[in-house]
């Protein structure tokens, strides 16, 4: 079994996105805003390509968990002091909206840190495992695609979209 050229192109995004995420420290915030505005949606469209060969039993599709809580939360503090007061946004595609009279707050470093964890679990287990393996982990990470991160990264895109092309942004870059 081969994998595609969609899969590779998918594990490649999935690498690149990671790599942004852990060097957000490196980065200026309009920098970071423009590389996650690049990267989100071409993960979207390759993860709703992906079509992994069918597997004989389905638990065979799993992802481990590599991520601890220590680092998932470092970085998204430092997203969240990167980004400021445009860290936090409303969100209208909360299942919670249905029954609340107020807005829900949700945050633009805890989104992207939630697909980062699901990413970099990915991008750990395949590196350098076999092609059957590397099947099962894109079956699995489609499958969560579909019921969880998809619906995160067209949250993120608004947010996101605003901070690139606010005026706020552009006089953050001045300073």
């Amino acid at each position: 079994m081969e994998l595609s050229p969609n899969s590779l192109a998918f594990i490649a995004l999935c690498n690149e996105f990671c790599f942004a995420v852990e060097n957000v420290g490196e980065s200026t915030r309009s920098a970071f805003v423009a590389s996650m505005l690049r990267l989100l949606p071409r993960i979207y469209i390759s993860a709703t390509d992906l079509k992994p060969e069918p597997l004989l039993d389905e638990d065979e599709a799993y992802i481990d968990s590599f991520l601890d809580e220590d680092y998932y939360e470092s970085i998204r503090r430092q997203i969240e002091s990167l980004l400021g007061e445009d860290d936090v946004y409303l969100e209208v595609f909360e299942e919670d909206m249905k029954y609340s009279e107020t807005p829900i707050g949700m945050s633009v470093a805890e989104g992207i840190c939630d697909i980062f964890q699901v990413l970099y679990n990915f991008i750990v287990m395949v590196k350098d495992a076999p092609e059957d393996m590397v099947n099962s982990a894109l079956t699995a990470v489609k499958e969560d695609f579909g019921s969880y991160w998809s619906q995160r990264v067209c949250n993120l895109m608004r947010p996101l979209n605003h901070i690139q092309y606010s005026s706020e942004a552009d006089d953050d870059d001045d300073m």
